[in-house]
């Protein structure tokens, strides 16, 4: 209770701040060339009520939702208690890991410096190829069954599917859930799979570019840090985790990479000033993105995660 009375505290004092310099705060989220004005006055002050107000919210959600966490009859079912060896990463994520490290950022930049943007379709292939290396690792010692993998593809298509249907409402979207809920059931190398082919995939209805190989290594990122976190312990899977951990990976993964591969698109060179416009002006996106997959994940991540037990215990799927 202490922490949460703390965290309590510190959202309140972040919203006293925003009402006392409301319109100014409310011109700077809302993006745009006054947002980039706003920031020339004092930008860390806006900036700091954010992170006090992300803050606050996050801290007092896992505060009040921990004691109901530990009781063991709001446990999800499967997870009555974790092995001792779960925190333990395998070879294949460790190798999941330097693909995405190292191989994977390599890729963009030589398309996006060398072949100068034009050959995105191929750049996109070579992280499709490279992405499934490491999940490939899963079957080193043994033939693969078709069901292992057909519940991937069908978490693929979902995410494709909840893509697209949601077309006209700019940025509300619930990949980033799917692709969530991915790497907590099945691993980060799979959340990263997912992640990667649904923005390749969803790009042949939403228009292939450039910008799709970031896409799908902002979407990636977001499902193999999941899956990690979860191994390790240090991601729970309750709904208000999730969402917490969903809402702040849209604002600070996919934005922070999205935000700036614009600039690197379209522009020759970076400054610090093109990259605290492009953060500025996609504030407003980011928050709904945000938003979208904090309500989705309240809504799914619950009976999707049970669903997907079942089938993993029925089925013997690969952990």
């Amino acid at each position: 209770m202490i922490s949460a009375c703390l965290f309590a505290a510190l959202l309140l004092a972040a919203i006293v701040f925003a009402a006392v310099n409301f319109e100014s705060f409310k011109t700077f989220i809302s993006g745009g060339s006054e947002a980039v004005s706003i920031a020339d006055e004092g930008a860390w002050q806006y900036i700091g009520i954010m992170l006090a107000l992300a803050a606050g919210i996050i801290g007092l959600t896992l505060s009040l939702s921990r004691k109901r966490e530990e009781s063991p009859a709001s446990r999800p079912h499967g997870q009555d208690a974790l092995p001792a060896q779960r925190t333990k990463l395998s070879k294949r994520t460790s190798a999941a890991a330097a693909m995405i490290i190292l191989a994977i950022p390599l890729t963009i930049y030589v398309g996006s410096y060398f072949f100068g943007d034009r050959k995105y379709y191929f750049v996109s292939l070579l992280i499709v190829l490279e992405t499934m290396l490491p999940f490939a690792l899963v079957f080193e010692s043994r033939k693969p069954q078709a069901r292992e993998l057909v519940i991937i593809a069908v978490l693929c298509a979902i995410a494709v599917a909840g893509r697209a249907a949601f077309f006209m409402l700019p940025q509300f979207k619930p990949v980033i859930a799917i692709v969530i809920i991915a790497g907590v059931a099945f691993g980060g190398e799979t959340g990263f799979l997912v992640g990667a082919m649904t923005g390749f995939v969803s790009n042949f209805f939403f228009g292939q570019g450039p910008w799709t190989p970031y896409q799908m290594f902002a979407f990636g990122v977001i499902g193999f840090l999941a899956g990690v976190l979860f191994r390790k312990d240090l991601l729970r899977r309750a709904p208000a985790a999730l969402a917490v951990f969903g809402g702040f990976s849209a604002v600070i993964i996919y934005g922070g990479i999205m935000n700036p591969a614009h600039i690197l698109i379209y522009q020759s060179g970076l400054t610090r000033e093109m990259v605290l416009a492009a953060y500025l002006q996609g504030i407003p996106f980011d928050l709904v993105h945000a938003a979208a997959t904090v309500a989705f994940m309240l809504i799914i991540s619950r009976p999707l995660l049970e669903k997907l037990d079942r089938i993993k215990v029925k089925y013997g799927l690969v952990e």
